[in-house]
């Protein structure tokens, strides 16, 4: 049995995402998720793409640099003491 992709509007990615429609049609105009736009007014998107082009699923940190050495209490409090003294 083959399978068919879903094809959603902007209205249900939006709920299924929980954000805006707005912010749905900002990410396509940037290029950041891809859709199949049949007219001007005939958009649809597929989930499993949107998903890979907005990396769901798989860590970001492991595209990121590795985090510097987290501050401690003290450095902070000191940091701040500094700038109390000298505005």
């Amino acid at each position: 049995m083959e399978r068919r992709a879903e094809f959603l509007t902007a209205k249900q990615l939006a709920e299924l995402l929980q954000v805006s429609e707005a912010t749905i049609h900002r990410l396509r105009r940037r290029g950041r998720i891809p859709a199949i736009v049949l007219t001007k007014r005939l958009i649809r998107f597929n989930l499993r793409d949107v998903k890979a082009a907005l990396g769901c699923g798989r860590s970001r940190l492991a595209e990121e640099e590795p985090l510097a050495e987290q501050l401690s209490f003290a450095d902070v409090f000191a940091e701040f003491e500094i700038k109390k003294h000298f505005p």
